[in-house]
């Protein structure tokens, strides 16, 4: 069974730009490390101080050997290390996830 983590941050709105650079990173450390990424996603109207990721892994345990790759990886603990020194994260959270098939990706019928 596929599982979805979903990462929920809160920002420093002042330092969306800095975790814009975090989020790109990401797009070549996760897959790396054998996630699936679907996207991080950044405030655009609205609140201006939440952002999302979304990963994807087959199984739980997939996701804890992620983990683990993630903690040997030098470029994931360079990212960690920006996050830290340049505190645009204020709060992290995570919930795991998965999807009902019939509702996945359903595209639009009619253009808008």
């Amino acid at each position: 069974m596929s599982i979805t983590c979903f990462i929920e941050y809160r920002l420093d709105p002042f330092k969306l730009d800095l975790f814009a650079q975090y989020a790109q990173n990401w797009g070549e450390i996760i897959p790396a490390c054998g996630g699936e990424l679907l996207g991080y996603f950044l405030p655009h109207e609205g609140c201006n101080d939440k952002a999302f990721g979304l990963i994807s892994f087959n199984s739980l345990a997939n996701y804890e050997t992620y983990r683990a790759r993630l903690k040997q990886d030098s470029a994931a603990k360079q990212n960690f290390a920006f996050a830290q020194q340049q505190q645009f994260i204020l709060q992290e959270q995570r919930t795991f996830l998965t999807v009902m098939p019939a509702t996945f990706n359903q595209a639009a019928k009619v253009s808008l």
